[in-house]
């Protein structure tokens, strides 16, 4: 599980949901007509995907968010960057904490940012927001990882992330390609309860998603209202997609075709 409220707590295919797309506009663009696949169209290319530490971390960096790419107003929070050398674990008194990374994931590395709350909002904090990419040495290796957050998330329905950070009513659900609008990923994990910070901070919504594309597993989360200080909401599933895509670029091939062949870009048609 993934959260945007602490370094400790940040956690360890698919292209963008039909009918998100928007305009420069913001509105919603011609492709929400389109009927959704009834199973995925790409799927990661055994001769593209990395077999090295660095190659995974040149990926890792290629697909993760950036403010930019997050919008709705949104800045590095300090600290920006996790420590690419460990990735969270969730204990068995349900606190999280670092550790040095397993043998079966060759990079991970989480980034925090900050929404400030809207203009005229007095009193109002800023969502924290959070962007996590792992990338495993196979696709069983991210499997699994899916499904240990599943399995971890059931059994701590409230997490200490730090000593004055906690998440409490948490609710997961996981869900295959077709069921409850994922028309993006193989399977998505979603979570959902309140975050808090300190004595004198009351709760806030929090969310969190987690989806994979082959060996790369993805993930973002809020903890806050979501509502930017730009006009736009703060939505982290766009974030979410965006990076599943971007990992389609990199080591993605339609389905069916033979290895080695690219994913088409926007724009230039293929399955």
């Amino acid at each position: 599980m993934l959260t945007a409220c602490t370094q400790a707590g940040d956690g360890g295919g698919g292209s963008r949901p039909p009918g998100s797309a928007k305009g420069a506009s913001g509105s919603p663009s011609a492709s929400a007509e389109a009927v959704p696949p009834a199973a995925p169209t790409k799927e990661a290319d055994p001769a593209r995907v990395p077999r090295t530490a660095s190659a995974a971390t040149a990926l890792v960096r290629a697909v993760i968010a950036d403010p930019e790419l997050v919008g709705a107003g949104a800045v590095r929070a300090t600290p920006y960057e996790s420590d690419p050398g460990s990735w969270a674990v969730l204990g068995a008194d349900c606190a999280w904490q670092r550790e040095r990374l397993p043998r079966d994931v060759l990079a991970t590395l989480t980034r925090y940012f900050e929404v400030p709350a809207k203009k005229g909002q007095k009193g109002q904090e800023a969502t924290r927001l959070s962007a996590t990419v792992t990338v495993h040495r196979t696709t069983l290796d991210a499997a699994w990882e899916q499904a240990g957050m599943l399995e971890e998330a059931m059994g701590c329905p409230q997490q200490t992330l730090s000593a004055d950070e906690r998440l409490t009513g948490l609710a997961s659900s996981a869900f295959g390609w077709g069921e409850n609008s994922n028309f993006y990923a193989d399977d998505v994990l979603r979570e959902g309860g309140e975050c808090r910070r300190g004595t004198g901070s009351g709760s806030r919504p929090y969310h969190w998603t987690q989806a994979t594309f082959g060996p790369v597993v993805v993930s973002v989360s809020s903890c806050g209202e979501q509502a930017g200080n730009e006009g736009q909401a703060v939505d982290p599933a766009d974030s979410l997609t965006l990076m599943l895509n971007r990992a389609e670029d990199k080591i993605g091939r339609p389905v069916g075709r033979a290895s080695g062949t690219a994913t088409p870009s926007a724009g230039e048609g293929g399955a």
